[in-house]
């Protein structure tokens, strides 16, 4: 059977043009044909409507968004995402090759292509206490599978520097299969990043100013622009919109909370905010489309020409990306803006009984966050607004009041403890940017072993929220003078719910405004941003269950100075 779209102006990614064109498509799902067409099974007349590419995530973790696949297509779908190119790692340090097997399986056959890398690094670092731990032998089977692209993010660059055995038999083995390896190398410059590139990474999704991003493409690599809940890096990288920075460029979300896609949406409302910012909508629909085809090696997707994938924006307008329809190969699965349904896949009994069993701890006390006072200077975790670096603060805390707390120079506890294994490890600490007034927040997304975060304005508190988490298997937690004001449960490996998009949307909107009622700072989103504070591959100073973590150094680092 063949559609004909009749009438409409068509965005040429690679001309960067409007052209006023008839596009013939088959419902088996290839462009047929783009020109004068006027013959088909079926005609729809798009007059007054702008045809452009459907968009492609590059680089996004599907549990960040806490949905099952179908629910995130669901979301996605509307705003023109037609494929994601998906890293599972979160979930495979939780529950090893039974997470990859879940995501695999509950992304199948779905109208929102699911492309997988492979993670390279569960576990993220040496600091890290993980659920699993993959190694080459582990991964190599999984490239035979018609959607794994390659090797995920390489987050371990000492490593790759470094020439670490491990991470070199992953790398290679990805090259050998001629695919695609990602990279996650935050402020690497000069000689190293050249022996980073050297070693196959074609990519990177961590740039957060525009002299680290150019650097990256003037040696080769592609520079994924992201815009998430957290890490915002867009306006930073305005410039990458200009000639010819451009041409190396894609759009990816990385962690996303449902709540911002419903409110505000995906991959294009990072082209709208380029264009609010004086930018070219064209310019970002073609790195959001063609782009990203080209930098994953994907052919024949991402544009509107002959031989071409059929998939396929209707837009009301081009500068707002305002989507009224979407066809993926061919056949509509959005229409007038609403989701068309879909069969949605099954995951094996077995596996999911594995997700759901995911924490192995003690409950709490509130001596488990007690720091003894040594009387000297005191390492504290600094947060940057809207990025996930964090600086090493030092300074000097009064113990004689709440254990070094200091609620008036926002200066909190923080600890993250172990889930997966038993060891109950705690790493305790200083944090600073967070702004809550009184209570705690606790949170198992903890990238990227997950395990338990909790931030507070006293002990009492800290363990009480910790135990919530533990009770629920999973999720968000806020409480207050020892209430639990909101939670959020996150029964799927303390990551994910089956819930939808709307139901989960307003318990994190919920937890979100009870963290504010509690004195969160309004200009940060303190889940997202806490999750990274566990991420011992960003600079500069970051905490694990086994203490702080000088990420530059690559090294354990105790929280007091020494006395000179």
């Amino acid at each position: 059977m063949t559609r004909l779209l009749k009438n409409g102006m068509i965005v040429n990614v690679f001309t960067n043009s409007l052209e006023k064109k008839n596009v013939l498509m088959s419902t088996e799902g290839m462009i047929l044909g783009v020109g004068n067409y006027d013959t088909a099974d079926e005609i729809i007349d798009v007059s007054n409507k702008i045809l452009c590419p459907g968009f492609i995530d590059g680089h996004i973790h599907i549990e960040s968004t806490t949905l099952m696949p179908h629910e995130l297509a669901k979301v996605c779908l509307p705003c023109g995402t037609v494929a994601i190119v998906a890293d599972p790692h979160e979930i495979c340090n939780v529950c090893g090759l039974d997470g990859l097997a879940f995501i695999l399986s509950s992304s199948e056959g779905l109208p929102m292509t699911t492309y997988i890398m492979l993670p390279s690094c569960v576990p993220a670092t040496k600091f890290d206490e993980s659920g699993a731990k993959l190694t080459a032998k582990d991964l190599k089977y999984f490239y035979s599978h018609s959607r794994v692209l390659g090797l995920a993010e390489m987050m371990n660059y000492p490593g790759v520097i470094n020439d670490d055995l491990e991470v070199m038999e992953k790398i290679n083995d990805a090259k050998k299969m001629n695919k695609i390896i990602n990279g996650h190398a935050p402020l690497l410059t000069g000689e190293a990043l050249d022996k980073y590139i050297v070693a196959g990474i074609t990519d990177d999704h961590e740039c957060s100013s525009e002299l680290e991003a150019k650097e990256r493409i003037q040696k080769g690599q592609w520079v994924m622009i992201r815009e998430g809940t957290s890490a915002r890096n867009l306006e930073g990288l305005i410039s990458l919109f200009d000639e010819p920075y451009c041409q190396r460029c894609l759009l990816v979300t990385d962690d996303k909370h449902p709540h911002d896609i419903l409110m505000n949406g995906h991959i294009d409302n990072i082209i709208r905010k380029a264009v609010s910012l004086g930018k070219s909508a064209i310019t970002g629909i073609r790195m959001a489309s063609l782009q990203a085809a080209q930098c994953f090696g994907l052919k024949n997707v991402g544009a509107i020409a002959p031989g071409y994938k059929a998939n396929i924006l209707v837009l009301n307008d081009l500068n707002t990306i305002d989507i009224n329809d979407v066809y993926v190969n061919g056949n509509l699965v959005v229409e007038n803006k609403r989701v068309i349904d879909f069969e949605i896949p099954n995951v094996r009994p077995e596996i999911l009984k594995n997700i759901y069993r995911t924490f192995y701890m003690d409950d709490l006390k509130e001596d488990d966050f007690y720091i003894e006072d040594k009387h000297t200077d005191c390492r504290v975790i600094e947060i940057i607004k809207d990025q996930l670096l964090s600086n090493e603060l030092i300074c000097r805390l009064n113990f004689n009041k709440n254990n070094g707390i200091d609620i008036e120079k926002d200066i909190l506890k923080i600890a993250v403890c172990e889930r997966h294994l038993y060891t109950n490890h705690k790493g305790v600490g200083y944090i600073k940017g967070i702004g809550l007034k009184s209570g705690a927040i606790a949170s198992s997304v903890s990238h990227d072993s997950h395990n338990l975060v909790i931030i507070g304005t006293n002990n009492k508190d800290m363990a009480i929220a910790g135990n919530a988490i533990k009770k629920m298997g999973g999720g968000l937690c806020v409480v207050e003078n020892g209430d639990v004001l909101a939670q959020m449960a996150l029964p799927l490996a303390g990551l994910m719910t089956t819930k939808s998009a709307k139901e989960i949307s307003n318990e994190n909107e919920n937890v979100r405004n009870s963290a504010r009622k509690i004195g969160s700072n309004y200009d940060i989103e303190p889940f997202m941003l806490m999750a990274f504070m566990g991420l011992a591959v960003i600079p500069h100073l970051k905490i694990t269950t086994l203490g702080l973590v000088d990420v530059d150094k690559q090294e354990i680092v105790p929280l007091f100075l020494e006395n000179k």
